[in-house]
């Protein structure tokens, strides 16, 4: 099955299913996260048999998250460097064998809590390794146009599997028992893995060959670094997941109880949060067009707290399933705001790397909260510490009110025809940074609409690969103006050539505008002579 060179047009929200290959991955998407919610459920339910309370289940939850704090950024790393179909396939499969040995574990009765938490550490490392390149190859898949729709299927997806999953689950343990719910996950996974197969991707061209480990890890902070939206993403992720993930560490607590139900309600309420997901998923144009995307993401923060502080006083289940609704809708379009902010912002060449921060920041949020909300319920009742929880979120969101509205990237960040291949006299270039000089002629009227664009396209270049950027005026000829750039090292330069955007052409367009005269700007690169 061949990737589409051409999707259909955009402004459909299902417009992406018509794509062969994105349809079968888009099936295997929840046939992977049902099996996952599975085995999840399972875990967090046999953390509880095992003894230790809200820290058991903290420390099982934690686990499974905190691998990706520790292994997304280098899995981001190796999804924008090797081939992503063969990467998710060895995940896969290795995730199918993690399971198998929670399976023979429960089967023979020898499961032990600290062996579900090194089993869920490795179930979690293997989500690290997969999560950047499944989330990067979706521009694959349908294309620039079709992005948008593309992940907010995605989001679509999780939650179809979590309102599925969780209560697919709780009736696993409660009728079969854990054995059962981990081969569902197995089964999962092989189905996801045989949706692998028939995708025949087609490489993208690598002209300057596989970037080296070091250096593409390199590339990509320094592409955060420069880039404000996605720094202010990722500080908005790490606020909401932090504060939210008190849910998840408390909920089986209040069922056990406070609501005296076992691991088929636990499911089931849990499945409620799914439902209410899916719901929103729906009707997310319709509520983003009317309340923007920034009173969409507010609305959804004020909404999960004011529902997690519900739960926290909910005497009964009942009451408490409209609420899990209720927090569904908020979860998912936060998540989906999120999400798509952050792939706005991401050039092709740095998706993974720029992923894996999000993902990173995400679960290490969650992995950290857990800790942190689980260790506060040791000494507290769980309802309080849930009560905090929601407080802090509606203190944030009035918080973030104040700040102004999120970034909205309306940027052209396909590829543009890269720069012209830079001379070098020599055979090799000298290890060391290059230094890049590009000098302007500029009328004085014109001076400070001049540094102005320079000022944006400085931007580019450090998120391109620039370790450090700066202007210079000659002080006997004002108007004769000096950009200049240092990068690591000639192969980076290279690189950053071959990395330009339409966005990054269209900066560069408006500075030259401003100089006068028949030429381009001269470019002239130095290489480095002495250490």
């Amino acid at each position: 099955m061949e990737t589409p060179g051409r999707a259909p047009a955009a402004g459909n929200a299902l417009g992406p299913l018509k794509v062969p290959v994105f349809r079968l991955l888009w099936v295997a998407t929840i046939l992977g996260n049902v099996g996952t919610f599975v085995r999840d459920v399972a875990s967090a339910w046999l953390a509880t048999d095992l003894g230790g309370g809200a820290v058991a289940v903290a420390a099982v939850q934690a686990a499974a998250t905190l691998p990706i704090c520790l292994l997304a950024i280098p899995a981001g790393v190796l999804s924008d460097t090797l081939d992503r179909r063969r990467l998710l396939m060895a995940v896969q499969l290795f995730l199918a064998v993690v399971t198998l040995a929670l399976l023979g574990l429960a089967w023979r009765q020898d499961l032990g809590l600290t062996s579900l938490v090194a089993l869920s550490f490795l179930g979690g490392a293997g989500a690290a390794l997969m999560a950047p390149a499944w989330q990067a190859i979706v521009p694959e898949l349908v294309g620039r146009p079709l992005l948008r729709e593309a992940v907010a299927l995605n989001s679509l997806a999780l939650n179809v599997s979590r309102s599925i999953g969780p209560a697919l689950g709780g009736l696993l343990v409660a009728v079969a028992g854990a054995v059962a719910a981990y081969g569902v996950h197995v089964l999962s996974s092989l189905a996801v893995l045989a949706a692998l197969q028939r995708w025949r991707r087609t490489a993208p061209e690598q002209p300057l060959g596989s970037e080296p480990f070091g250096s593409a890890l390199a590339a990509g902070l320094r592409f955060a670094l420069a880039s404000p939206g996605l720094r202010r993403l990722l500080g908005l992720a790490g606020l909401y997941f932090g504060l939210a993930s008190a849910i998840w560490t408390l909920l089986p607590l209040l069922v056990r109880e406070r609501w005296h139900g076992g691991a088929g309600l636990y499911g089931l309420l849990l499945g409620a949060v799914g439902v209410g997901a899916v719901c929103c998923a729906l009707l997310m144009p319709r509520l983003r067009a009317r309340l923007g995307a920034n009173g969409l993401l507010l609305a959804a923060m004020a909404l999960t707290g004011a529902t997690v502080v519900g739960l926290s006083v909910a005497p009964t289940a009942l009451l408490a399933a409209p609420l899990l609704w209720l927090l569904g809708w908020g979860w998912i379009a936060v998540l989906t705001s999120l999400s798509s902010g952050t792939q706005a912002e991401l050039p092709d060449w740095v998706r993974g790397r720029g992923l894996a921060l999000y993902l990173t920041v995400f679960n290490g949020a969650l992995a950290l909260g857990s800790l942190a909300w689980g260790a506060a319920a040791h000494g507290h009742s769980p309802a309080t510490v849930l009560a905090w929880s929601g407080a802090a979120l509606l203190l944030a969101t009035g918080g973030l009110w104040r700040l102004g509205p999120l970034p909205a990237s309306d940027a052209d960040l396909a590829p543009a025809a890269p720069w012209p291949e830079p001379a070098l006299a020599h055979p090799t270039a000298p290890a060391g940074p290059v230094l890049v000089q590009v000098e302007y002629r500029v009328q004085p009227a014109e001076r400070a609409a001049f540094l102005q664009a320079l000022a944006a396209l400085g931007r580019s270049r450090r998120q391109g690969g620039a370790f450090r950027w700066g202007v210079a005026e000659d002080s006997a000829a004002p108007g004769t103006v000096l950009e200049w750039f240092l990068v690591p090292s000639w192969d980076e330069h290279r690189r950053q050539h071959h990395r330009r955007t339409q966005e990054d052409a269209r900066l560069q367009s408006q500075v030259h505008r401003f100089h006068q005269g028949a030429e381009p700007p001269p470019v002239r690169h130095y290489l480095n002579l002495m250490d």
